[in-house]
């Protein structure tokens, strides 16, 4: 155990004093015991590297970066898929906490903002050497210039973008590019075995819906639950077999035939929206029984095909219908599997 008490020897030398003095506050600092007042951490062992970002802006960044804070869910989900464990993250799109998703691997993580509005005073208490978000998140240079001031800042991908070259960003930036290519093939070896099992529902369609109070939206093949589904091989409904705006798309009840499908996958973020955190409600399979409870007083749901051959997946909304990384990719494959196939 190192001692936080500076050694003191009176019979000694002065140069040997100060030599054995200097020696001390090193080993006090190399052991933790000693706190650098408003210090940044910095990978001085290591240097630091270019990255051209997703902007195609030129960053100097750490080589090794040590203290990261992710404000996209992206980025909080690909630095924890790649062992990064952030000192700050932002909450979840929706939520005032960590992505539902989330939530037994980052429980511990400061949150220093919401989705597009980061706290900067609390990023900069953080003395991050490294941010890291996208444009799921933050799409003004205002901000991202305000951001900049307190560290490198690496813009890694936008709303829409296929995740995996988001996350080969992330993985690039993090240092962790051999071990990013793994965690893409673990996930495609885990497409494969899920897609050889579904069958006949590959001739059947499947709809991603968030339920928000008294309306749905549609989540497109850009965003992430999308892409699994293609990844699958999995049909859409003709009214959803397009990309959209890279974020969820509303209906409204004149349209409500266009949720429709073989099977759905519903979900929820509760009441609240990126605008609205705090409105309340759950974004797990509970919040998503009660936003169903609220759907089917809606004239026209139990109309629906899917409604009425009881083929409605409640779903966590944090994973289905919002955004992220690998670990959410793999997540709706184990789902897709869990729902459909079973212990068959």
């Amino acid at each position: 155990m190192h001692s936080c008490t500076a050694d003191r020897r009176p019979h000694l030398a002065g140069a040997l004093a100060a030599a054995m003095a200097a020696l001390a506050a090193l080993a006090l600092l190399l052991s933790g015991c000693g706190v650098v007042s408003g210090s940044t951490a910095t990978s001085s062992q290591t240097g630091t590297r270019t990255i051209q970002d997703a902007d195609g802006t030129s960053i100097e960044a750490p080589a090794a970066p040590q203290r990261v804070v992710t404000l996209s869910e992206p980025t909080l989900d690909g630095a924890l898929a790649l062992d990064v464990t952030p000192v700050g993250t932002t909450a979840g799109r929706g939520q005032t906490t960590v992505p539902g998703y989330l939530a037994d691997r980052a429980a511990d993580v400061p949150v220093v903002g919401q989705v597009a509005t980061p706290n900067y005073e609390e990023i900069g208490g953080l003395h991050p050497d490294l941010i890291l978000t996208d444009g799921t998140s933050i799409n003004d240079d205002a901000v991202l210039e305000q951001l900049r001031a307190i560290a490198p800042v690496v813009v890694t991908g936008h709303a829409g973008d296929d995740w995996r070259d988001n996350f080969r960003l992330v993985a690039d930036a993090l240092g962790r590019a051999d071990q990013g290519e793994d965690v893409i093939d673990a996930y495609q070896q885990h497409v494969d075995e899920v897609r050889a099992q579904l069958g006949d529902y590959q001739d059947q369609t499947f709809s991603i819906v968030r339920w928000q109070g008294s309306s749905a939206s549609l989540i497109l093949e850009e965003l992430p639950p999308g892409q699994a589904l293609a990844d699958l091989g999995l049909q859409r409904p003709s009214g959803q077999d397009r990309r959209g705006e890279g974020h969820s798309e509303p209906v409204s009840l004149e349209n409500l035939s266009e949720i429709d499908a073989d099977y759905m996958f519903f979900g929820t973020l509760g009441g609240s929206s990126v605008g609205n955190t705090d409105a309340g409600g759950a974004s797990d399979e509970a919040g998503a029984r009660e936003a169903l409870r609220q759907a089917v007083a809606v004239p026209g749901f139990t109309q629906l095909n899917v409604y009425q051959q009881q083929h409605v997946f409640l779903v966590d909304g944090s994973l289905w219908t919002s955004t992220g990384g690998p670990i959410l990719m793999d997540a709706l494959i184990t789902d897709v599997h869990d729902t459909l196939i079973g212990d068959e």
